[in-house]
């Protein structure tokens, strides 16, 4: 009866988990101390000495078990990666809207700007001259590629014609943005990266955004 209690309120923490909400963790941590002290850890009336110090034991362990891995559950944003040091190819920004925005409204202006892209991309397709694909659009988290063109020296040479794919990551980190865009290839983007974050900032700016990192 102990060991299914025990499971039944580890996996009821591994939901709220992966919801990553805090506020859910904690009330999922206090509420598996009550079960624990509730139900499948009472020590009996009848219990030696030394089965009752065992129970106990066994008891604050679990609870702080349980609390440890509460308050060790990362936030959204560790999610996206730092850039390596001295990168040339990778760029990092924190957006935030405007004072009142919703969470729901955040996510759908993003969505816009990130629509309102030019599919033939920037300066006569020299920047993601081959357009570019929302990967994932999900509770204001977003993942988009970005291609060249494919038709550059450099393409040709060492990518066989392929276009280069670039990412662009947001996560949500409280009531502002994450944002990190990168190459996949290469040690140098020629400043398409940071083009690319200043159309997408400029958009963001006219809806009242605020940047850091830019």
């Amino acid at each position: 009866k102990k060991f299914t209690t025990l499971l039944l309120t580890t996996r009821l923490l591994q939901l709220q988990l992966a919801k990553s909400n805090t506020m859910k963790i904690v009330q999922t941590t206090a509420l598996m101390a009550s079960i624990a002290t509730c139900q499948g850890f009472i020590v009996p009336q009848h219990s030696t000495s030394a089965q009752t110090a065992l129970e106990m034991t066994s008891r604050r362990d679990v609870l702080a078990a349980s609390f440890a891995l509460a308050i060790s559950v990362p936030s959204s944003a560790i999610a996206i990666d730092a850039c390596p040091k001295g990168s040339k190819n990778c760029l990092r920004q924190t957006w935030t809207p405007s004072d009142g925005t919703s969470a729901a409204d955040a996510a759908s202006q993003l969505r816009d700007v990130l629509n309102a892209y030019p599919q033939e991309g920037q300066e006569d397709g020299k920047v993601d001259g081959g357009g570019y694909t929302i990967v994932s659009d999900s509770d204001g988290a977003f993942n988009v590629e970005y291609r060249s063109s494919g038709k550059g020296f450099f393409a040709k040479s060492f990518n066989g014609g392929k276009p280069f794919i670039d990412d662009l990551v947001i996560e949500p980190n409280g009531s502002s943005f994450e944002f990190r865009s990168s190459s996949r290839l290469g040690d140098s983007d020629f400043g398409v990266n940071g083009k690319r974050l200043i159309y997408i900032g400029a958009q963001l700016k006219e809806n009242g955004w605020t940047g850091v990192g830019l």
